[in-house]
């Protein structure tokens, strides 16, 4: 696939500058747009249930974030802005240096082995990621938690329009520290919502993907060329019994948010998704299409990014292309503080 069949245009006015609970809302008073095979219905939120089966299985990310965006300094250089991303172990972290929210470099001047101070600790720059360039290896000699849980701030990027506290950044299932990023599909989740979902029969399972920094535009000619860098993930035993019950039994999985796509897919083994604990490589797109999901609940994504190429992957181009014309032209909403988007190609 070309990268220009992931490319639409959206009025930079369709952005959510800030969270629901900024004016006093709760989180789910947005829209929600539903696809389906025979077309595009408009709805709230609250109503999600409405649009879901009993017997429907819903998996969520229990992964909780990170406080993960820190001050650093490197010799005879500005300041900057050091956004951790997804920890290899040993001190090790894949990390985005930014000049500042609104403006994510790459930085000039990066050299591997350079020295820097983040949080007035000391750091060391490893190596930039392959086919990535804004993305750099960085060594840690302390305790990173420890630092974050000291001077960290959540990630913010430039379209948000101040700081938030961390609880803002916190999804209803967040348990298990270690994304940078909220999962964001989840953030309009509220009890009520829930409390609606087991009345209409949908059950709930759920996974850990730790999510990184924000997904990066493709930059390849072709779709499928795309780097993309490995994510740590958990599929515990009681879902995937779950999830291969369901599938088994003609029911359908529905995946909230791309996490849960990915993390599903990657202990599929060919016949059935298997319990499973490590990084995550895969890449969803036309090429590799899901072969658990049969539905997806998830956020509007910006063009040519490795999420709309999986959501192609999914429901296929014009049903996708469909759904983000009608976004635009009922001015939702895009971003983690934005409307939703329910893909249910499957009946």
């Amino acid at each position: 696939m070309k990268r220009e069949t992931l490319l639409f245009d959206r009025p930079t006015a369709l952005v959510a500058t800030r969270p629901a609970e900024a004016d006093g809302r709760p989180r789910d008073a947005g829209r929600l747009l539903v696809s389906r095979a025979s077309g595009h219905s408009h709805a709230g939120f609250r109503e999600l249930a409405d649009h879901l089966e009993p017997g429907d299985l819903l998996v969520v990310n229990r992964s909780a974030t990170l406080p993960a965006s820190l001050p650093a300094t490197r010799k005879g250089g500005a300041p900057f802005i050091l956004n951790l991303s997804t920890h290899y172990g040993g001190g090790l972290w894949l990390a985005e240096p930014r000049f500042s929210p609104a403006a994510p470099g790459p930085l000039p001047n990066l050299t591997p082995g350079s020295e820097i101070r983040v949080a007035g600790e000391e750091a060391r720059l490893v190596a930039p990621y392959p086919g990535l360039a804004r993305l750099w290896f960085v060594k840690f000699g302390g305790d990173t938690f420890a630092l974050m849980a000291r001077a960290g701030r959540p990630i913010r990027y430039g379209y948000v329009d101040r700081e938030y506290d961390l609880d803002v950044y916190q999804t209803l299932f967040a348990a298990y520290p270690g994304s940078v990023e909220m999962p964001s599909a989840a953030y309009p989740f509220t009890r009520r919502v829930m409390d609606d979902l087991a009345r209409r029969g949908v059950e709930i399972a759920s996974i850990v993907l730790h999510t990184g920094v924000s997904s990066l535009e493709v930059e390849t000619d072709v779709v499928e060329q795309h780097a993309l860098y490995p994510e740590p993930y958990s599929v515990p035993r009681a879902t995937a019994e779950m999830v291969n019950g369901t599938r088994q039994s003609g029911r359908r999985v529905v995946a909230l948010g791309t996490t849960v796509v990915r993390a599903l897919e990657s202990a599929w083994d060919g016949r059935q998704v298997q319990p499973s604990t490590g990084f995550s490589r895969l890449y969803v797109h036309p090429g590799r299409p899901p072969q658990v999901v049969g539905g997806l609940l998830t956020g509007l994504h910006d063009p040519s990014t490795s999420h709309l190429a999986m959501l192609y992957a999914l429901a296929g181009p014009d049903l996708i292309r469909g759904a983000y014309d009608e976004a635009v032209r009922e001015r939702y909403l895009w971003h983690e503080f934005g409307d939703s988007h329910l893909i249910l190609p499957q009946t």
